[in-house]
């Protein structure tokens, strides 16, 4: 598909600890793209070689294109983006994970949806494996009875609530999800502008649920269009995918975002209906275990007291993982 690009975009990439991701995203980028592409690498403190390794692939490949900024500390995903996006000049801003495989042709795709729908805020490719498998990538958004299907994981209760679920099936046509991922995300410089940056209260996590509610509620559409695609590898950044596969116990971040999400979206009643709701599903799970040998709850570590973080006081400052 020769699609040619009229607006240019600039491509935002933060790096924490990543910097074989990032080189590999990087030459994934660029040979495919022309003149109208700019990108802008955020070091998000790493405090370790990546700035070095970056920088040396950059010089040795010519990616005249990339340019590097260091930020003092690691404040997070949110703010580390937003980083980025203040140095950007393009007309669309494409918010790439480290953790990226950009298949040839597209960000143009995705620049012409938004050329094509003035109406459209946000387009998001199909995200895949590298073996072409789709990921889920666009969802409804999270409502306090969502905590009740995610912690009773029982047949029954998801096929009642399924109206709620908050993903969504993967489609070979163009949707219109509530939300989308950010691993990959375009967006229009005028979304920014009627809404604002995203919000650096979260470190990480519910960061682009947040930003895609308040683009919609301000009367932005999202579009996902699964002829662009972009592999990804997932989990370059953080540990949270891994550790609810093992159920592990999450980093308390999660819970703060979390916290936050709630509160600010669905209020203080909002906040407590959802934790009420994710008791009643654990106590579903719990009975479920006693019936069924083969029955695999997804309720991590510790999980039934850490969805209380920060429920007193919900929109206080995260501490920061370094800290823990």
């Amino acid at each position: 598909m020769d699609v040619q690009i009229h607006s240019t975009v600039s491509v935002v990439i933060v790096n924490y600890k990543t910097p074989s991701l990032c080189i590999d995203s990087l030459a994934s980028l660029l040979p495919a793209n022309g003149h109208n592409i700019d990108v802008i690498l955020v070091d998000n403190a790493s405090n370790d070689a990546s700035v070095d390794k970056i920088n040396t692939a950059i010089s040795v490949n010519g990616w005249k294109e990339v340019s590097v900024v260091s930020a003092e500390t690691n404040a997070g995903f949110s703010a580390g983006n937003n980083i980025g996006i203040k140095a950007s000049a393009g007309d669309y801003v494409l918010l790439l994970n480290s953790d990226t495989i950009v298949r040839p042709g597209a960000i143009e795709i995705m620049a012409k949806t938004l050329a094509e729908y003035p109406s459209t805020g946000m387009v998001s490719p199909r995200l895949e494996w590298p073996d072409g498998k789709p990921q889920e990538s666009c969802f409804r958004f999270h409502r306090p009875i969502n905590e009740l299907i995610r912690s009773a994981a029982t047949g029954p209760v998801t096929r009642a609530l399924k109206r709620f679920e908050v993903p969504l099936a993967v489609s070979d046509e163009p949707s219109y999800p509530e939300w989308t991922s950010f691993a990959c995300v375009m967006i229009r410089r005028q979304v920014f502008e009627d809404i604002g940056l995203l919000d650096e209260e979260f470190f990480m996590y519910f960061e682009d649920v947040d930003f895609c509610k308040r683009a919609r509620e301000t009367g932005w559409n999202i579009i996902h269009n699964p002829d662009a695609h972009v592999v990804h590898l997932r989990g370059g950044s953080s540990p949270v995918k891994s550790q609810t596969a093992k159920r592990k116990r999450l980093p308390r971040y999660f819970y703060e975002s979390r916290t936050r999400y709630y509160y600010k979206h669905f209020g203080r009643v909002g906040l407590l209906s959802a934790n009420l709701f994710w008791h009643l599903g654990w106590l579903v799970a719990a009975l479920r275990k006693l019936t069924s040998r083969t029955y695999q709850t997804t309720i991590c570590e510790n999980q039934w007291r850490d969805i209380w973080t920060n429920f007193l006081r919900p929109s206080a400052p995260y501490i920061h993982p370094d800290r823990y």
